[in-house]
């Protein structure tokens, strides 16, 4: 009798869980746990690929330096891996460029969206770049790898049914996941994916993405240690008396911002008058005297934001480093090559704002202490970033997140607000707002007739 009664019991139980797990928010977290162990397995593969590949970079263009017969080889191989990275691109466009913009329109604007041939693309063109050390992140193609990935599983558990708002969601999650694998900044994964993609909040969709966030991030801790990509280690407190220094520092972030923008938005236009083989064999040719005379532009610039923070270079050397990462940045993005931008954009911010750091402390009548160049540095990256991608709360968390304290976010979230107010007056557009609008006139084909409706 009490063994029926045990069983009876356990049956009833077991048939609650089986409802609740049926509802829709627990499938939804469901969904978003396989979305971020997937999807943040393959932005961790990525993301090693592409540091290993940067790493063979410099010490490419250092054995180049000591025998210059290497020259030659370099060249040719610049050359047909431009070529082949091009014939990819064009092949598969929707893994050219950041992919930030591409996922953005697969929601919300109907673009077509392939898993199964932006996966390739994305690992072999971004492996390939990375080789010669072009100045582009992993942050944006790992979104797009994170959506990707998202997307491959919807298709299998779904039998099939695609393209309506259940895998809009599911997407969504990817694409949180992404971020959050490439920064181990959960919180910010979420954020951007509310803010940049879904342009909303719903609760249902906040679940989905936290939930593949926070496994995401597991997955990268897993296999990159604990420790942010962009560790700021101690910084100081910023005295309530040198908060009104954040004024004029979030009004040259907005400056520098749309100047950012401006530069990337032009490259791409300059490169779209050459013979469409060409662009990414000319910015892999680019790489080679970058990598020679000045490596530290190199990749996506996680060094950069060190090097401005703790003020070990000369402002000299700093504002040199702060023209050539924005030039090169443009002219290895504009191509179309498979990379993102979201990273390069923080290493030009961070050098900008330690080129102010360093300029404000070595004014004596000022007579502000050396310590707090990290602070400013912070400050201004935060409101570049605002500023280019207009996603104000993305950047503060990020910051927050990176930094490891709340003790800043009144600093940082007023210089990325000031920042932005600087970008609207100068009618600044966001950067992936502007991408998609371009390649949206360039890709109608790509636009599906019409989205499916929830079923």
């Amino acid at each position: 009798m009490k063994f029926k009664n045990a069983l009876s019991f356990l049956s009833n139980n077991l048939k609650q869980i089986s409802k609740t797990f049926c509802q829709l928010r627990w499938k939804v977290i469901l969904a978003g746990i396989f979305v971020g162990v997937v999807s943040g397995s393959l932005v961790a593969s990525y993301r090693l690929g592409i540091e290993y590949g940067t790493d063979f970079a410099r010490w490419m263009y250092l054995q180049i330096r000591h025998n210059a017969w290497w020259i030659l080889p370099c060249l040719i191989f610049a050359v047909i891996a431009g070529l082949i990275i091009g014939w990819m691109s064009r092949k598969e466009s929707m893994a050219s460029g950041s992919g930030i913009p591409q996922v953005v329109g697969y929601v919300n604007r109907g673009l077509n969206m392939r898993w199964h041939t932006i996966l390739p693309v994305r690992f072999v063109g971004g492996l390939l770049g990375s080789l010669f050390g072009l100045s582009l992140g992993r942050e944006g193609p790992s979104i797009q790898i994170g959506a990707c990935g998202a997307q491959m599983l919807s298709r299998i558990f779904r039998k099939g049914r695609r393209d309506d708002i259940k895998e809009h969601y599911v997407v969504t999650a990817g694409a949180a996941a992404g971020l959050s694998a490439a920064f181990s900044a959960p919180l910010s994964g979420v954020m951007f994916a509310m803010e940049e993609i879904q342009h909303g909040l719903t609760s249902i969709v906040l679940i989905g993405a936290a939930a593949a966030a926070l496994c995401a991030d597991f997955v990268s801790q897993t296999c990159f240690g604990l420790r942010p990509v962009l560790d700021f280690g101690q910084i100081p407190d910023l005295p309530m008396n040198l908060h009104i220094w954040i004024i004029p520092l979030g009004i040259f972030a907005g400056f520098v911002g749309s100047i950012m923008n401006r530069s990337l938005l032009g490259l791409q236009t300059l490169y779209g008058y050459l013979p469409k083989w060409m662009p990414v064999a000319i910015a892999c040719l680019i790489a080679i005297p970058v990598g020679l005379f000045l490596p530290e532009v190199l990749g996506g610039g996680s060094n950069l934001v060190r090097l401005s923070e703790y003020g070990k270079a000369s402002l000299a050397m700093l504002c040199l480093l702060f023209v050539a990462k924005m030039l090169f940045t443009s002219t290895s993005f504009g191509c179309g090559a498979p990379g993102g931008i979201f990273m390069p954009i923080l290493a030009v911010g961070a050098l900008a704002g330690g080129v102010a750091a360093r300029w404000i402390t070595s004014v004596s009548a000022f007579g502000i202490d050396t310590k707090f160049v990290s602070v400013f540095a912070v400050c201004v990256m935060a409101g570049t970033l605002s500023a280019s991608v207009k996603a104000p709360l993305t950047s503060i968390l990020l910051t927050v997140e990176m930094s490891g304290t709340m003790i800043h976010t009144l600093p940082v979230a007023a210089s990325a607000f000031i920042a932005l107010l600087i970008s609207d007056i100068l009618k600044t557009k966001p950067i992936y707002g502007e991408l998609l609008e371009r390649y949206m006139k360039v890709n109608k084909d790509l636009v599906l007739p019409s989205v499916n409706s929830v079923k």
